[in-house]
């Protein structure tokens, strides 16, 4: 660890569908200082195949920038690396393999983030890297979706991501590379198809101050300015201009713009045709391009005083609104389950300050979200809600965690209908199971009364609970009949529950 005197490097890894990014920054002070970027395309959207898996030449093409990348990060502390894959990996029917060969290269926890969640951290990477202003309007087109966000300040308030891409709409309507006025149509016709949902709420909400970042906003800022456009500002008119300048060639081999690379050349059609159609759907004026995106946001959210735990709170606490939650028996049943945490932790090699820990607590407050849809098997409600709603702060598989927590929490431990994970072992996500088990059926009762003290010991998959109360069960005998009820359930699987 670094005294805070000293500065703390740390760096943000970006696998994009077209192109891998990474940022390196140190932290000195209250100051957060880029020393470099990093960027390789490396075009793994086009190895997706018709079953959505990725083909062995676009997994190794990805594997090589890693490994590039991994001879940047030697000696970096896994808590100073934040690795987010997006849509393409989002949709890989296979992305685990990749997940799995990647980490060999690169020994870092990769995160694959729900649209949404990509869509909240562009905009907090623009908002940080931008002079202060009111509300934003951020435009980030990738290679396989859109994210569109309006914000004030740094906060996310209107988030979307749709599925267009650059890549993905090169292959769809420039397929055949032919530059037409009639392939421009359809490709933008087919984005204001997407935007016609969002279109009127975007508009009606407003914003100061339009923003595009990534690689095409980038890309056509660089174009504009190459023909002339010296402020390099994106509008309507211009676009209209650039898309009558794309077709006077037939193909896009045959593109030669000054500003436009080799690498982005191939996908230059499609984004542009895309741009264009966010531009009709919202009526925006102007778009002016931002160095901050994605990786900028891991970035300003890895250092602990920009309060990324606040977002999941607000998150947590919204969700158990939402869905009418028992605050009071949640916060019960989160500090039963924190307490036994605290005693065994060490025993079962979770550290206090690994994210496992706090997600046991965030299962604990919405273990019950189920509910609002039906006390019969309504653990099953709440998992289906927390892996499928919108969790910002949230990634994946931390998603996916939370749904199985609550899926097990009662009734018999049918586990393997259990997920595999990437980023957890399943076995620390057992441990994180039986505790939230124990500390929702020592509150069943949902009395006043306070439990006595309590201890858990842990020896392998002998668990122990006592108390200093030797006649805590014959005082509480509804408590004793559903002890020795969990007792069995955990017989089933070759556990052992003592009390």
């Amino acid at each position: 660890m670094t005294s805070d005197s000293e500065p703390r490097y740390i760096a943000a890894i970006d696998l994009g569908s077209n192109s891998f990014h990474m940022v390196v920054a140190r932290v000195v002070g209250q100051d957060l200082q880029l020393i470099s970027r990093h960027k390789q395309r490396v075009r793994l959207a086009s190895g997706l195949d018709a079953q959505n898996n990725l083909d062995n030449a676009a997994i190794e093409r990805g594997l090589e920038c890693l490994a590039m990348f991994a001879e940047r990060l030697q000696g970096f502390d896994e808590e100073n690396v934040r690795i987010a894959a997006t849509h393409t990996l989002r949709q890989a029917s296979n992305a685990h393999l990749f997940i799995q060969r990647a980490q060999q290269v690169l020994p870092f926890a990769i995160e694959i983030i729900p649209g949404v969640e990509e869509g909240r951290l562009i905009y907090s990477g623009v908002a940080h890297t931008q002079p202060e202003s009111d509300s934003k309007l951020v435009i980030d087109i990738g290679g396989g979706s859109t994210e569109i966000v309006i914000g004030q300040g740094f906060e996310a308030e209107l988030v979307n991501s749709k599925q267009m891409g650059c890549v993905s709409y090169t292959n769809r309507f420039f397929a055949n590379e032919k530059l037409s006025k009639k392939n421009f149509a359809k490709a933008s016709l087919a984005a204001e198809q997407k935007l016609e949902s969002l279109a009127h709420q975007y508009r009606k909400h407003g914003w100061d101050i339009a923003f595009g970042s990534s690689g095409t906003a980038k890309a056509i800022r660089d174009v504009l300015i190459g023909l002339g456009h010296e402020d390099g500002q994106i509008t309507a008119k211009r676009l209209e201009e650039l898309i009558d300048t794309l077709c006077k060639w037939s193909t896009i081999e045959e593109i030669e713009l000054d500003g436009l690379t080799p690498e982005r050349k191939p996908v230059f059609a499609a984004g542009v045709a895309i741009l264009q159609a966010i531009f009709s759907s919202l009526k925006i004026d102007t778009l002016h391009f931002s160095e901050g995106a994605l990786r900028e946001g891991l970035l300003y959210e890895m250092e602990d005083r920009f309060k990324r735990t606040d977002i999941r709170m607000r998150t947590t606490e919204s969700l158990a609104n939402k869905h009418f939650v028992d605050l009071d028996h949640a916060a019960k049943i989160k500090g039963q389950a924190s307490e036994f945490f605290e005693q065994i932790h060490k025993k079962i090699g979770i550290s206090k300050k690994n994210q496992l820990s706090d997600l046991l607590q965030w299962s604990a407050l919405l273990h019950e979200v189920g509910l609002s849809i039906s006390l019969q098997a309504f653990h099953r409600h709440s998992a289906y809600i927390l892996q499928h709603t919108t969790m910002p702060g949230f990634n994946r598989e931390q998603q996916r965690v939370l749904a199985m927590l609550v899926r097990f929490q009662r009734k018999s431990l049918k586990l393997k209908e259990m997920d595999d994970f990437s980023l957890y072992k399943k076995k620390d996500i057992i441990n994180l199971i039986r505790i939230l088990r124990l500390a929702i059926l020592l509150n069943g009762q949902r009395n006043d009364d306070p439990l006595p003290p309590l201890k858990l010991k842990v020896d392998g998959d002998q668990w122990t609970l006592t108390s200093t109360d030797e006649n805590w069960l014959e005082n509480n005998k509804l408590l004793n009949a559903d002890l020795q009820t969990e007792q069995e359930y955990w017989r089933n699987v070759e556990w052992t529950l003592k009390f």
